[in-house]
């Protein structure tokens, strides 16, 4: 009796997963996700890299 129970929510989690999956290729939801990370991720990049050479500017001053 356990058993079938165990089994029945093992197949209910993968008809869920399944559905959600098919949710985001029919909707294209990962590649809408990607494109509005696109913005702050080039905004960290630049960040990021400003930081880098400011502290590779004051090491050399340092010298």
């Amino acid at each position: 009796m356990i058993v079938l129970k165990v089994l029945a929510i093992i197949a209910i989690v993968f008809v869920a997963l399944f559905l959600l999956t098919l949710v985001i290729y029919f909707f294209n939801l990962d590649m809408k996700f990607a494109a509005a990370l696109i913005k702050p991720l080039t905004a960290y990049y630049n960040w990021s890299k400003n930081r880098r050479e400011a502290k590779k500017q004051q090491e050399k001053q340092k010298e």
